[in-house]
C-alpha cells in the first residue's frame, strides 16, 4: 500500500493545482478537485477526522457538479455561468445556517463517535459545504469565505499533524485573496457591460 505521505501529497498538489484553476474559471479545475478529493478521504478517515473524511466524498460529488455548470450550455443555454454578487442579508442566513448545524453536527460527533476535535470538524465540514455550493454557483464571495474556513483548517490538521495538508490551507489563505481580486475584477466587468446577475447585491 502507498505510504500515507505520499497519498497527502498527492491531494495537496491536486488541490493547489485545483485552486489555481478555478481561479482562472478553468474547467479543469473540477477534474483536479475530484482526484484530489478521493485521495482526502483516504488520508482524513486515517487521521480520524471524521466528518472531513465524509466531506471530501461530498467534494468527489460536487467537482461533478462543478464541471456540469461551469462547462458552456450548463446553465440551460450556450452561454457560459457568470460570476455574481450576493446580498448581506443572503449572507446573515448562511452563517446562522451554519452556525445550527455547525453545533448539530459537533454534539453528534462528540457523542457518538471518536472524532478530533468535534466542533471544529464540524465548523469546517458544514462552512466547506456552503461555500463549495457558492463556488460552483460562481458566487464572487465565496473566497471570502475560504479565508475563514482554511484559516481554522490549518489549525485543525496542525493539531492532527497533518503538517503537508496544513501547509497547504495556509497557502490557500494567500491564493484565495488573488481569486478574490480576479474573480471581482471579471464581475466588475460583468456589471459595467449591463448583464447584472440576479443575485448583485447592488439595485437593478
Amino acid at each position: 500500500m502507498m505510504p500515507m505521505a505520499i497519498v497527502e501529497g498527492l491531494a495537496v498538489v491536486l488541490a493547489l493545482a485545483y485552486l489555481v484553476l478555478a481561479a482562472r474559471e478553468s474547467l479543469w479545475c473540477w477534474y483536479c478537485a475530484f482526484v484530489s478529493s478521493a485521495l482526502y478521504v483516504v488520508v482524513l478517515w486515517d487521521a480520524r477526522l471524521l466528518t472531513e473524511a465524509g466531506l471530501s466524498v461530498f467534494y468527489m460529488a460536487m467537482a461533478v457538479a462543478g464541471w456540469y455548470q461551469w462547462r458552456p450550455g450548463g446553465t440551460g443555454d450556450e452561454s457560459e455561468l457568470r460570476i455574481v454578487s450576493m446580498k448581506w442579508w443572503h449572507h446573515a442566513l448562511l452563517f446562522a445556517v451554519l452556525m445550527l448545524f455547525t453545533f448539530a453536527g459537533g454534539w453528534a460527533m462528540q457523542t457518538w463517535t471518536t472524532a478530533a476535535l468535534p466542533f471544529v470538524d464540524s465548523f469546517i465540514a458544514w462552512g466547506s459545504v456552503i461555500t463549495t455550493i457558492l463556488v460552483i454557483r460562481k458566487v464572487l464571495e465565496n473566497w471570502l469565505y475560504w479565508v475563514l474556513f482554511d484559516g481554522v483548517a490549518t489549525f485543525a490538521y496542525i493539531n492532527r499533524g497533518l503538517y503537508m495538508t496544513a501547509t497547504l490551507f495556509a497557502l490557500y489563505v494567500v491564493i484565495v485573496i488573488f481569486g478574490y481580486l480576479k474573480w471581482r475584477r471579471e464581475y466588475l466587468k460583468t456589471r459595467d457591460s449591463g448583464l447584472r446577475p440576479l443575485l448583485s447585491g447592488e439595485p437593478a
